[in-house]
């Protein structure tokens, strides 16, 4: 028999269309690596052409990032006298740069502050996104310390041709809103949208650190990061400055005070999911430049999509999602289809048992059961064969309507007066927080701005 590698080059045809080469070139096209970017999620494809799960261990390695291990656990415990979070203690929060950092500064009294953002691109949120948001409320809590929550509207709008910018500053309004009601502290909680914040008299500090950062950043750097090419908007390269500006102190003196020297000082933790890692390596790199602190970030992994692990669940795949505005009856039949470790027949399924690791009900479990123990209790009992899939279904089903329906709950008294509040500019309280007569000079110097530009309009009249 005749093997490929023995079949000689077709006469006139240039090497690389050789039937070896062929043969090869259609290997490759079915093997595809995957691919994790603020702007694309996928485990890719083996050989076959069969989608795979995301290798978080890989991306680990490929991000130069560091692994939240058992004893970052125990000193996290010990400084903060809190128990970890689910997400942390089941390793759904895997990968940090710095965290130690912020524990030992945390724990000699030095204050420091959280950013995270969302870049709306829809009316209704997913559960997937409140993971990021509940974990960050988590940790305000424990450290009491303030927040910053961007809302990267214009980001969107760059990014998707098909989006006006009243369209996504309708879903930005409605996305605030539902941010607000994961039940974060007033007085410790600044919501800013990008389109209007960056325009407002209180960004000129922010858009300084923007310019900043934009002049050390390269369009080749971009490129490498980000994979841009000739076909992306010049608005879309500028971005990146953008928000990397909020992960620095400076940029809110309204919040923590005008001395630039002291302010820039101040740490930043930002809890994200891994995707937006690409966005604070560049962040990181350049912050030294600039007289800066590099942000310590803390990576989740995502919420897999109903369909299965190899993609993360996306608001614009609505079969893939269960959404905050979903009514019980919907989360019942989305769960019902949702893809599942289960045998072909019962009586396999209880003979070898089902698999955990890839079954989307159990999946969805960890990350929102509370409890270790009947979380621990479930796994083995659908591994052992001893609880079928439609009984996991069922459990899973149940955990997320209790969980959206506690949603519901509280967002029914987020009001448009209690949004505008959140994304007032203003002062927030927290422990470190400038002192009165700094607050008053800062004050003074605001009303001076405001008057003086106000002077130059009625000139213009």
């Amino acid at each position: 028999m005749v093997t490929v590698s023995e079949v000689k080059d077709e006469p006139g045809q240039p090497p690389a269309l050789t039937s070896l080469s062929l043969a090869e070139a259609a290997q490759e096209a079915k093997f595809q690596e995957q691919t994790i970017t603020p702007f694309d999620v996928s485990g890719g494809f083996d050989e076959q052409g069969k989608p795979k799960a995301i290798d978080y261990a890989k991306l680990v390695d490929t991000f130069g990032s560091q692994r939240i291990d058992d004893w970052l656990l125990e000193r996290f415990e010990k400084v903060t006298g809190h128990k970890p979070h689910r997400m942390l203690r089941r390793g759904l929060v895997f990968s940090h740069r710095d965290l130690n950092l912020i524990l030992d500064k945390y724990e000699k009294g030095v204050p420091f502050y959280l950013y995270t953002g969302r870049g709306p691109s829809s009316d209704s949120m997913h559960v997937g996104h409140t993971i990021p948001f509940e974990f960050t409320k988590y940790l305000q809590d424990v450290f009491d310390v303030p927040l910053v929550i961007m809302l990267t509207d214009d980001e969107k709008f760059f990014h998707t041709p098909k989006l006006s910018l009243k369209d996504v500053y309708k879903f930005t309004i409605q996305n605030a809103m539902d941010i607000i009601a994961v039940g974060f502290d007033m007085k410790k909680t600044f919501i800013f949208a990008d389109t209007e914040f960056v325009d407002g008299g209180f960004a000129s500090a922010f858009n300084n650190n923007v310019r900043e950062m934009g002049k050390r950043t390269t369009i080749n750097q971009i490129r490498g990061t980000f994979g841009f090419n000739d076909s992306n908007n010049i608005a879309e390269f500028n971005f990146p400055a953008m928000q990397s500006a909020t992960a620095f102190a400076t940029s809110f003196p309204f919040i923590f005070g005008s001395d630039p020297k002291k302010v820039a000082k101040i740490p930043c933790l930002i809890p994200c999911a891994i995707d937006q890692d690409p966005y604070f390596r560049q962040c990181r790199d350049n912050a030294p430049k600039m007289g800066y602190l590099k942000p310590a970030i803390i990576h989740s992994v995502f919420l897999p999509s109903l369909r299965g692990s190899e993609s993360k669940m996306s608001a614009s795949d609505a079969d893939s999602s269960i959404f905050l505005s979903d009514t019980d009856n919907q989360i019942k039949k989305k769960v019902g289809k949702a893809f599942s470790g289960g045998q072909d027949t019962a009586e396999l399924h209880r003979e070898i048992g089902g698999r955990t690791a890839v079954d989307v009900p159990f999946q969805y479990l960890t990350f929102f059961m509370e409890d270790d123990e009947e979380l621990e209790r479930i796994r083995l009992a659908y591994e052992k064969g001893e609880m079928q899939s439609g009984e996991m279904k069922m459990a899973c089903t149940k955990e997320l309507q209790a969980y959206v329906s506690g949603f519901r709950e509280r967002r029914k008294v987020v009001t448009e007066e209690v949004r505008k509040e959140f994304m007032r500019a203003r002062q927030l309280v927290f422990k470190g927080m400038p002192g009165e007569k700094e607050r008053q000079l800062a004050r003074e110097k605001r009303v001076k701005i405001l008057k003086e530009e106000l002077e130059r309009l009625q000139k213009q009249d």
